[in-house]
């Protein structure tokens, strides 16, 4: 499965991890919360990632990226793994200036993490 060429979205789970969270100085949720990136963010191992010029705070963390294979909606939770795929390790890019400019103008910080190869993965 390629899943590069075949996913039509990458979903993103946020302020899952309480120390980062506490490092940025956000208020850790009681959920966490849920956040998109386009495909175009893909950049296969190998690939490099694209340091923009809008940014002079460019952050990486590293992630499990989890490959759902079939669609899914409303699944039970036992049946949940019969949708997995397999995994990646994945690193998450983010322009941190941005983010926190966004936030403190209480607009969405969808630039800061959705720039091309702000998804870099491993092999499946």
């Amino acid at each position: 499965m390629d899943f590069v060429k075949q996913s039509t979205k990458i979903i993103c789970i946020g302020r899952n991890y309480a120390k980062h969270a506490k490092e940025l100085g956000n208020e850790i949720p009681t959920l966490p919360f849920w956040f998109l990136k386009p495909t175009t963010c893909y950049v296969e191992n190998g690939g490099n990632i694209i340091y923009p010029d809008i940014t002079t705070n460019l952050h990486h963390e590293l992630e499990l990226g989890v490959v759902i294979g079939k669609k899914m909606s409303k699944v039970p939770k036992e049946d949940v793994m019969k949708h997995v795929a397999g995994y990646s390790i994945t690193i998450d890019v983010t322009c941190r200036d941005l983010q926190e400019q966004c936030k403190e103008e209480r607009k969405p910080w969808c630039i800061s993490k959705c720039l091309d190869t702000f998804c870099a993965v491993g092999p499946f």
